[in-house]
């Protein structure tokens, strides 16, 4: 039913609050993003606009489909989402959401749209409140995701690189535990306690420090 699948997606973006704060946890060159929309913003730099392209589409794209949408649409809405980051540039504030956070909000916000057209002739209410799009956050909020990113950043540091190498597969370039086994030549049950044991970890340093 679509009411379901709807509910189903929702509760699957739940998981982009890791997928973010990994992303800006690994990547070593956050304030470099953060400096490239500032400049996209400011000056509507396409240069800096091509390698944000470059570094987000992919990883938007790849979400998507994680979310169930297929390629056509995981496609057509990763360049929208790229679009709308280069009008609502000028927005970004790196005080507030790390680069990552907030390009993946508007990747969101932009699949929760996608819902609302395809539930046009459905049965459920496309202005049911848990799928509005999310207000902007307010300064404690903000401040609070910040620590929150402080501590995933520990956190993730601590991980064994065995572990951290297989998340990175599965959460950055979407692939299958099937596909990271064949990729890194690792029995499948391998693949999937590593991933496990990592997320166990991630969970327990959250609800230690938070």
């Amino acid at each position: 039913m679509p009411h379901l699948q709807a509910a189903s997606a929702v509760t699957g973006m739940e998981r982009l609050a890791l997928t973010e704060a990994s992303e800006q946890e690994t990547s070593p060159d956050a304030a470099r993003l953060a400096a490239l929309i500032e400049a996209v913003g400011a000056h509507k730099d396409k240069s800096a606009f091509a390698a944000l392209f470059d570094y987000f589409a992919p990883r938007v794209k790849s979400y998507l489909l994680r979310l169930g949408a297929d390629n056509g649409q995981a496609e057509e809405l990763a360049q929208e989402v790229m679009i709308q980051l280069w009008r609502k540039a000028a927005t970004f504030d790196r005080d507030k959401a790390a680069p990552a956070t907030w390009v993946f909000r508007i990747a969101r916000n932009k699949r929760i749209d996608a819902f609302r057209r395809a539930a046009a002739a459905s049965d459920f209410d496309p202005y049911d409140p848990n799928l509005l799009p999310e207000p902007e956050t307010p300064p404690d909020d903000a401040l609070n995701a910040v620590q929150r990113e402080d501590i995933l950043r520990q956190a993730v540091e601590q991980l064994p690189e065995e572990q951290l190498d297989l998340l990175r597969l599965a959460f950055f370039e979407g692939l299958t535990h099937v596909e990271i086994a064949e990729r890194r030549d690792l029995p499948l049950g391998t693949v999937k306690s590593r991933i496990r044991l990592a997320l166990e970890k991630l969970r327990a340093k959250l609800s230690d420090d938070i």
